[in-house]
């Protein structure tokens, strides 16, 4: 069982004295933090890639809220920085959302940071911003370090559009299912992997968008940084070579103009499902939208399948 969190000082916690940070042994100091929430930017992996007002505001706020303290005291104690911790996640976030807010109305400063990069990309910050606001209090973004920026720059793929997914479903159905859906925005598509489960998300991938141009981007930022870049369906016959630990990054291009989108096998799957579900007149209007194919084409293989599933003549 989690502890329950203790309640967060107010602003006279922190001695004046100690606000500050250091350098390569030079010490700055820092001016007090003003009242409101500082969403703060911190590195994804090198800790040389924190900004200078990002160090200032660390060290001017009354309390530091993170996912991690332990990962984020990493951070405080490279740059010596005084700050209180708080422990700020999904688990707890209920609970320590209202001590935050207490704060804040006693005219202190909370900086929210995530474990690595923007705070609210996909981590469970949105809530406390938007309760902070309807509260009224100020509310401050300081940019910096993003792995879906780091990955999209790196990833020599168009970036004037792109759509951020986060992570995809776990299991292969749903994720092929999510992934029909994705195919058909026109945009580069950014998301998240672990890395057990890299090879079977790429194979789902060259199923579905096997001839558009991609990239893999591991531990970017970090000592063993590595960027794979190559179709889709050359990226999955690769996957079960290289190595799956550490911080994943997809990056899928965008369809061409004239790029089919499904294949047939992955139009065949599309079709079970929603057969399995549907009636035909209804699964073959789901496929088309979903697959850009002629809906004539579609109406064929639906039937041919109808038949096969339910040993008929396919007709509704």
């Amino acid at each position: 069982m989690r502890a329950k969190p203790a309640p967060i000082n107010t602003p006279e916690a922190q001695d004046a004295a100690s606000r500050g940070f250091s350098i390569d042994a030079h010490r700055v100091m820092a001016p007090k933090a003003a009242p409101g929430l500082y969403l703060i930017a911190t590195p994804i992996g090198n800790l040389g890639d924190i900004t200078l007002r990002a160090l200032q505001t660390l060290a001017g706020v009354d309390v530091i809220a993170c996912e991690d303290t332990r990962i984020t005291r990493r951070l405080t104690e490279r740059y010596a920085i005084a700050g209180q911790l708080k422990q700020y996640h999904e688990h707890n976030a209920e609970a320590a959302r209202p001590r935050i807010l207490e704060a804040l109305a006693a005219g202190g400063s909370v900086a929210l940071v995530s474990d690595a990069g923007t705070p609210l990309i996909s981590d469970p910050g949105f809530k406390l911003v938007r309760e902070v606001c309807a509260a009224g209090h100020a509310v401050y973004a300081l940019p910096g370090p993003s792995s879906v920026l780091a990955a999209l720059s790196v990833a020599a793929l168009p970036t004037d559009r792109f759509f951020f997914e986060g992570f995809l479903p776990a299991k292969s159905a749903a994720r092929k299912s999510r992934l029909l859906e994705l195919a058909r925005i026109d945009a580069t598509l950014v998301m998240f992997e672990s890395g057990n489960r890299m090879q079977a998300t790429l194979t789902d991938l060259a199923e579905i968008m096997g001839d558009r141009d991609a990239a893999v981007c591991r531990e970017l930022t970090k000592l063993h940084e590595e960027v794979r870049r190559a179709p889709v369906a050359e990226l999955a016959r690769q996957a079960d070579a290289p190595e799956t630990r550490g911080e994943f990054v997809l990056v899928i291009g965008p369809p061409t103009a004239d790029a089919e989108v499904l294949t047939s096998d992955a139009l065949d799957d599309l079709l079970r499902e929603q057969l399995s579900e549907h009636s035909v007149k209804d699964a073959v209007a789901h496929a088309v939208a979903l697959s850009g194919r002629p809906r004539r084409e579609v109406y064929a293989r639906a039937l041919e399948l109808a038949k096969d599933l339910r040993g008929g003549d396919g007709e509704d």
